[in-house]
């Protein structure tokens, strides 16, 4: 009798002249990268004798076979229990993976010591495995999408980053701002007279000083407006003299200066605030702002004349 099953256990059962054997392990597919186990069972009577296969020059993709054997055992109906344990190491892309068909040596145990015949023998196999998957095909790209590894986030160089940016920022604008006041310092220079005292003028309005209550700033700074334009028109240094010397030089140039009364007067009121205490309001300082511009109307007609 003979037979040959392929199960998910075993990969080959065969049994022939009283003779099984049986090839348990696997896995039955390939994988390269893992060896294969094979337990080689062979069942027999006492009377019969049996040479294990050497599956060394039978192996197909297969790039080394070893083999080891486990002691014999006995069933219980008192037949002979022979196994020999074997590691394959696959062969990369190997055409094939398989056992080919090899020779079970078997003979009577009587006639061994005189002859062995070989009258018992038998082929068996071939035992096959499944090739692994086919591989992806190559496209030319990347396989692998590399991403770049980022350092986990710091609040301390966040905090830095955040800094250096404030400080670009503080700089650009600081150079914008000292380009904008030489512009207007360039501006003012080339002005006349009462040109450059009606841009200060205006300037010095925008300001709101005595919407805040600082009354005293403000007539300082509307008295340095008019002193600014005599000294640029007629060579007086008044913004440096006291009022008392500033009239004097006044007194002293009226061959030039015009309506050196209504200059006494506004300086005079304004001093009453500087420095003599008096609480100013916001209809006082519209009248100072009022006195200012209509010196420097006066006096910027009586020149043109």
């Amino acid at each position: 009798m003979f037979c040959c099953l392929m199960l998910a256990a075993s990969l080959l059962v065969m049994e022939k002249n009283g003779v099984e054997i049986k090839i348990d392990g696997g896995p039955e597919t390939i994988d390269p990268g893992r060896s294969v186990f094979l337990a080689v069972t062979i069942t027999h009577s006492r009377e019969v004798k049996v040479v294990h296969p050497d599956f060394r020059d039978r192996v197909r993709g297969f790039s080394l076979a070893e083999d080891f054997a486990e002691e014999p055992s006995t069933t219980k109906d008192g037949r002979v229990v022979e196994t020999v344990n074997w590691k394959l190491i696959p062969e990369p892309c190997a055409e094939e993976y398989k056992l080919a068909p090899f020779l079970v040596k078997a003979s009577p145990r009587l006639l061994s010591s005189l002859a062995d015949d070989g009258s018992l023998s038998f082929v068996a196999g071939p035992v096959r495995f499944a090739n692994p998957p086919p591989r992806e095909p190559v496209t030319g790209g990347m396989e692998v999408d590399p991403k770049k590894d980022m350092p986990p986030l710091s609040w301390k160089l966040v905090g830095r980053i955040a800094a250096a940016l404030a400080a670009v920022c503080l700089l650009v604008w600081a150079v914008w701002k000292g380009v904008c006041y030489a512009a207007r310092r360039i501006k003012e220079h080339r002005m006349s007279p009462i040109e450059r005292a009606w841009a200060e003028l205006d300037r010095l309005l925008k300001k709101g000083l005595p919407g805040r209550g600082r009354y005293k700033d403000f007539y300082v700074e509307l008295t340095m407006v008019v002193r600014r334009y005599v000294q640029r028109k007629y060579g007086i240094r008044a913004p440096h003299l006291t009022t008392e010397e500033f009239l004097r030089e006044c007194g002293a140039s009226e061959g030039r200066i015009c309506d050196t009364a209504a200059l006494r007067k506004f300086l005079e009121s304004a001093d009453m605030v500087k420095f003599a205490g008096v609480e100013a309001t916001p209809e006082m300082a519209d009248d100072a702002t009022d006195s200012a511009r209509g010196y420097l109307k006066g006096d910027s007609k009586e020149v043109a004349r």
